[in-house]
């Protein structure tokens, strides 16, 4: 899909992840970003939806994925199933997901930060492309 990858570092790099030896990325990575790239503005997966989506790995693998090769993508849209933003980014996170009308669900007052959660509910993505599908690999199955 992307012909140009960057590692989390944000290192630029040419499929190669910001790898200073210029190895390509494994075939894994470039997968998980594939997909990742298909996330609708205003929509979100989790780790766990990813790897289903794959029909390989678990959210562990994908999660290191993301944090080592995410920044070449819209890494805001792969999230933790309980729809905290992730630590240490979420004011760039939350920016993200207010300029594409992400839905968030307000923290109590109570909560610590007072940081809001996506609401799982309405922005989880199903994998489904609005246009009706036929975009999809043959792997994985549909999502909540």
């Amino acid at each position: 899909m992307s012909q140009h990858r960057t590692s989390g570092d944000g290192v630029d790099g040419d499929r190669t992840g910001g790898d200073p030896t210029g190895h390509a990325l494994p075939e894994y990575a470039e997968r998980v970003l594939d997909v990742a790239e298909l996330i609708p503005p205003g929509r979100v997966m989790t780790y766990g939806d990813v790897a289903e989506w794959l029909d390989e790995g678990g959210p562990r693998q994908v999660g290191r994925v993301m944090s080592l090769y995410g920044a070449a993508v819209p890494w805001w849209r792969v999230v933790r199933a309980d729809g905290a933003l992730l630590p240490g980014h979420e004011l760039r996170a939350l920016d993200h997901y207010r300029a594409e009308s992400t839905p968030l669900r307000e923290a109590p007052r109570a909560a610590e930060g007072h940081l809001p959660r996506l609401d799982m509910k309405r922005a989880r993505w199903d994998g489904v492309p609005a246009d009706g599908g036929a975009d999809r690999d043959e792997g994985g199955g549909a999502h909540n």
